[in-house]
């Protein structure tokens, strides 16, 4: 069944179901389902085959890892939640905060502390945005735009102690196995971040806007006193800034700076134990080791900070494992993503790939996987769910064609990006509407436009990339 046509029915038909359902899920356990039928035709071959898969993929010890730091991470985020860190920094930086300048320029510094995960960088910026929605004088869909480009644009980028960097060097790590490469998948997605363009060009729109850009309003709704004194008083926006919680800023820079520190300390050091130089540390190193490691000492700290501070240890329990819950879904999400991608690997979906798609020319190939992601992306509503669905065709494409992995694997994480910035559906979207009080659709309209903008330039730079490259 090497290279047979039936490696793609997974894939023709996980896309179509999760744009029409609007849910990644489904798509992802139909795919799965359908390849192990196709392996194993029998009554229940299809379903002991499929767990066979997924049992596979979780016994993997470097899965297991990314797992637990999922879980592990969320779960911080829950105890920093309920022990009022980022209730207590919010009030003090609304507080502090006077202009615009200063409210515009805090948005992007703070991504220096508040960089882990978008969700994260919505509770902590945007409530202070909303107190000062007056002094800011921008319409609040553009505040919410330029909040945005500081999210998940920014998150991509960066290599360590972030909720994205474990499942993104996963799905690298699947689909390189998927080809047979031995090539460490870290070190791929450090290679690919010069070229996650669109990040850089969102990031680069919301800065023009933010300080270059007149600022202007969408109607009189947008600054009307009413309207003015609702954003004032921002305790309401989100639960974790609730006026019930305490006032401990500390319990949200303790916590980031130690895992952050000692991600860069415990890289650094399993490098320097292998004899390597500083720079080549951070490149050998097991990275996904230090970061577990790391977050680990970090929760362990955190849970006696706090119960310095005499909180409960049930109720900073019970905030871990209902923070560590929260990303239930994307560990199912992951889990089902890599048997989807052992069972295609099995089908031959890889030489398949290299068989039927010597036609197209080098040069678009990755102008048109990213334009094809973006689209993904946009229906779906998840950069995760996209990265999961065209990692392994852009990995098998890039060695088909003979085009850089790391540029390949960029368009990957770019198109994902759009979909989580430009779509109606995005968590992004939800959360960072329903915290300023936009209605959703009329939010997304609004930022479709310069997305599009940015999708377009982006593809552009793809296409040239692929002349030099």
């Amino acid at each position: 069944m090497e290279g047979s046509w039936l490696s793609i029915v997974p894939f023709l038909l996980v896309i179509p179901i999760a744009i029409i359902t609007k849910q990644v899920l489904p798509g992802l356990i139909i795919g799965l389902l359908v390849g192990s039928y196709i392996i194993s035709p029998t009554i229940l071959g299809g379903i002991q085959t499929m767990l066979n898969y997924v049992v596979q993929a979780l016994i993997d010890e470097n899965n297991i890892k990314i797992v637990v730091f999922l879980y592990a991470f969320s779960g911080l985020v829950g105890m920093i939640k309920i022990s009022g860190g980022i209730k207590g920094f919010v009030e003090v930086a609304s507080e502090k905060i006077k202009t615009k300048k200063q409210a515009l320029i805090l948005t992007y510094i703070s991504t220096i502390g508040t960089f882990s995960a978008p969700t994260f960088r919505f509770v902590t910026i945007a409530p202070i945005m909303k107190a000062l929605l007056k002094k800011v004088k921008m319409s609040t869909k553009e505040l919410g735009f330029v909040i945005e480009t500081t999210a998940t644009p920014v998150i991509v980028l960066i290599p360590v102690a972030t909720a994205f960097v474990g499942y993104m060097v996963s799905v690298i790590q699947i689909s390189i196995q998927n080809v047979g490469s031995t090539a460490d998948p870290y070190s791929l997605f450090i290679q690919s971040i010069p070229f996650n363009f669109f990040a850089f060009v969102i990031i680069l729109l919301g800065i023009y806007l933010s300080f270059f850009h007149p600022s202007h309003t969408d109607g009189p709704t947008e600054i009307d006193e009413e309207k003015v004194e609702e954003a004032e008083d921002w305790h309401d926006c989100h639960p974790v800034v609730s006026r019930d919680l305490p006032d401990k800023p500390w319990n949200l820079i303790v916590p980031v700076c130690l895992v952050i520190g000692l991600t860069l300390f415990l890289t650094w050091w399993d490098g320097n134990e292998e004899g390597l130089t500083l720079a080549e540390a951070f490149i050998g190193a097991d990275v996904l080791q230090a970061m577990v490691v790391a977050l680990l000492i970090t929760v362990f700290v955190s849970i006696a900070l706090f119960l310095v501070q005499r909180f409960k240890l049930s109720e900073i329990i019970a905030s871990f494992i209902e923070g560590g819950n929260d990303l239930m879904s994307v560990i199912v999400l992951l889990s089902v993503v890599w048997g989807l991608s052992s069972v295609t690997d099995d089908l031959g979906f890889s030489q398949f790939v290299t068989a039927y798609t010597d036609w197209i020319p080098d040069m678009f190939i990755t102008p048109m996987l990213f334009v094809f992601g973006a689209t993904i992306s946009y229906f779906i509503g998840s950069a995760w769910g996209t990265w999961g669905i065209l990692m392994p065709l852009g990995i098998s494409l890039s060695l088909a064609a003979d085009v850089s992995i790391p540029l390949i694997i960029g368009a990957v994480f770019a198109s994902g990006s759009f979909g989580a910035l430009a779509s109606p559906l995005s968590d992004d979207t939800n959360t960072i509407a329903k915290i300023l009080g936009l209605s959703v659709m009329d939010y997304a309209r609004f930022k479709l436009k310069p997305a599009l903008i940015a999708a377009g330039i982006t593809t552009v730079l793809y296409t040239g990339a692929s002349f030099i490259l």
